[in-house]
């Protein structure tokens, strides 16, 4: 049985769309600098955009038992959390027929990455909140417990980007613009 409810359909969607389309996209709103560089916090292998602040490995200890080790286990080594990933470990195993154990000390080239990771990401249930000192200290922790810095080294934003990961030179450079 044929009705007019399919032709009033398609002429209000022919008088409605060219009224839909002719509106200015909804995009947001311009956002000023002050705003992005709040969100601008990459750090560098050279250290570049490191913030001031310091600390050791004897003072991240507590800051790690309190903040990190509910994941990631009793000195970096036990993670209780699958996802989290042991931090301490796995040297040499980054070699033909072993099974790689891709921790801190075994993996990560530069030992700026764990201060940017760390800021970035961690406490997992609270990204962002831990302070510069705070980020330096456990960041010391990490790196103490792996046997690369001593427990009174202080890392700041001069020491840290100083700082010889082992695994530094293990990796194969990736040509941006290959000619």
């Amino acid at each position: 049985m044929f009705t007019l409810k399919p032709i009033a359909v398609c002429v209000s969607m022919l008088t409605i769309a060219p009224a839909a389309l002719a509106q200015a996209p909804q995009f947001g709103q311009p956002i000023a600098p002050a705003d992005i560089a709040a969100w601008d916090i990459s750090i560098g292998p050279d250290g570049a955009g490191l913030p001031p602040g310091r600390g050791t490995a004897i003072e991240g200890e507590a800051i790690y038992v309190a903040k990190c080790q509910a994941c990631h286990g009793e000195k970096g080594i036990s993670p209780s959390v699958a996802l989290a990933g042991a931090l301490v470990g796995g040297m040499g195993t980054l070699a033909p027929g072993k099974t790689p154990i891709k921790t801190v000390g075994s993996f990560w080239p530069y030992a700026t990455t764990l201060f940017d990771y760390i800021r970035r990401a961690m406490p997992f249930q609270e990204s962002k909140s831990l302070t510069a000192d705070e980020l330096y200290a456990v960041s010391a922790y990490i790196l103490n417990l792996n046997g690369i810095i001593e427990p009174n080294d202080v890392i700041d934003a001069h020491s840290l980007p100083k700082v010889r990961m082992p695994n530094r030179d293990g990796f194969i450079p990736f040509p941006r613009n290959p000619k």
